[in-house]
């Protein structure tokens, strides 16, 4: 079945709430789409017809296992088109996410499941979210934050918190990006900063907010 841009959006908008607060509120949906309530409502009722949606006005409402398959396709394909654009158009990891955004309403299975293919179907986009595979399935590794990881122990970015464009510059401007080994030579407890050298021997000053907000796993 195929689904209008809107409702798609809908659909990815919710997976993502219903991880972090169980069920989601027609209030929280609306802000986090801009959008007023009542659309929020009409739209619900579209979706809860097309049986994706469990939906009881003034109780909150979450995806079926019909309407979460349906985002994780979406999640998907965003994903993927976000690895290409990265690692084969030389997109800048801070600019991949718009243009993902209109790529991933293409849903030609055939053509995603190639795309995934030709990528040599990667585990990861470029900020270190894991891409599902064809059946929706998803690999979650375990990450730390950088600022609990121990001392003089090489550890791997492998993910980022904070997506904002602001935060991927300064990572940019420090020449971080997923893949990079880093390894805290000294905590300071002044500004709770990290002396930190990267895998180039290069040392550099982490501070607290981005440390907080890179992903890292232990290197074997």
């Amino acid at each position: 079945m195929n689904y209008s841009v809107s409702e798609e959006n809908y659909l990815k908008t919710i997976f993502h709430l219903q991880k972090k607060e169980g069920t989601v509120t027609t209030n929280e949906l609306a802000a986090e789409l801009k959008t007023r309530p009542a659309s929020v409502t009409d739209m619900m009722k579209k979706l809860k017809t097309k049986k994706l949606l469990h939906y009881q006005p003034y109780q909150g409402f979450r995806l079926t296992a019909d309407g979460s398959k349906v985002a994780l396709g979406i999640i998907r394909r965003h994903r993927l088109w976000e690895y290409f654009l990265a690692e084969k158009l030389n997109f800048t990891w801070d600019e991949v996410h718009e243009v993902a955004e209109e790529l991933e309403h293409v849903s030609n299975k055939k053509l995603i499941d190639k795309l995934d293919a030709y990528l040599g179907y990667p585990k990861n986009d470029p900020h270190g979210d894991p891409i599902p595979d064809a059946s929706g399935k998803i690999e979650q590794g375990k990450k730390i934050r950088l600022q609990d990881a121990p001392l003089q122990i090489p550890c791997r970015v492998a993910g980022v918190r904070n997506q904002s464009p602001g935060m991927l510059e300064l990572l940019a401007h420090k020449k971080i990006r997923i893949g990079t080994i880093l390894e805290i030579r000294q905590k300071f407890d002044f500004d709770h900063s990290l002396e930190v050298k990267t895998g180039k021997q290069q040392i550099i000053t982490i501070s607290r907010q981005l440390a907080e907000n890179l992903l890292v796993t232990h290197e074997d």
